[in-house]
């Protein structure tokens, strides 16, 4: 597909080819009726997909994000259309100050946390190793997992009997790509990180899972790989395209309802028919 090269982390506004979050399709059943979610990188991709399935539940939803305003206040207009609480707190959350204030405006709104979705996530596309400095390696960690126990730590004062808690891993944590080698390391940090914290935390009632997709049609992918990898996005999968972000969506619905009670330490594959062993 022909699509506009971006700077990270990218917007839904420049992009040509937008993706589907669900906001025509998407249909509630009730299934997180009273229920208080935190979901970091929420203002676009699987995490806005996310947010507008959480509050078609009946869920209200805090959503973390970094700078990207006009996505992150669209997403909010949809929670809001379904009468739900929508918080909106942007902020780096490479800095431990940063998830500390998520986790407290979740309590200060909210007055609990139910859900937990650690999805937000930086990636750069390298050729070889020589390519990516310390500064890039070390941000990549920070963002993509340092930042989820950071969450964790900070919210579990908060979650009680039957919240859940859900990371985004991804496809690359089993089949990594090497020209993703930081991005895809730690998604690999995240699949053990969810299976012991599932070991940690189960006797206190609270599940931790994991989702990880495949390649999915977002932001992030115009605005860290070259345009010859863009075009080419997700025509290698079995289904011969990219997944849309409502087509993950429905995963984090079940891992966060009361009907996945006995769903924890899972790392659920939405990967277009790409096995994950």
């Amino acid at each position: 597909m022909s699509e506009p090269q971006q700077q990270p982390p990218g917007t839904l506004g420049a992009m040509a080819n937008k993706p589907d979050h669900g906001e025509e399709t998407y249909r509630g059943s009730g299934r997180l009726n009273g229920k208080a979610a935190v979901i970091t990188g929420g203002d676009s991709g699987i995490g806005r997909a996310v947010a507008i399935a959480f509050a078609r539940e009946g869920a209200d939803v805090l959503i973390s994000y970094l700078d990207e305003h006009d996505d992150a206040r669209d997403t909010a207009r949809y929670v809001e259309a379904e009468g739900r609480k929508a918080v909106l707190i942007p902020g780096d959350l490479a800095d431990r100050a940063t998830c500390e204030a998520v986790v407290g405006a979740a309590v200060q709104e909210f007055g609990r946390i139910d859900v937990l979705v650690n999805n937000a996530a930086y990636q750069m596309s390298h050729e070889s190793v020589e390519e990516i400095s310390d500064e890039e390696w070390t941000r990549t960690f920070d963002i993509n997992i340092h930042a989820m126990f950071r969450l964790v730590k900070a919210a579990l004062p908060n979650l009680a009997e039957g919240a859940a808690i859900i990371n985004t891993s991804s496809v690359n944590y089993d089949m990594p790509k090497p020209t993703l080698l930081p991005y895809a390391t730690t998604k690999g940090a995240i699949a053990n990180f969810t299976a012991g914290l599932a070991q940690m935390l189960g006797g206190r009632g609270i599940r931790v899972n994991a989702v990880a997709p495949g390649p999915i049609w977002t932001p992030l992918i115009p605005s860290t790989m070259p345009p010859e990898q863009v075009a080419e996005f997700g025509k290698n999968t079995p289904l011969g395209r990219p997944g849309q972000p409502a087509e993950v969506a429905p995963v984090y619905v079940l891992l966060a309802a009361d009907a996945g009670s006995y769903i924890s330490g899972a790392v659920v594959p939405v990967t277009g028919g790409k096995p994950i062993l």
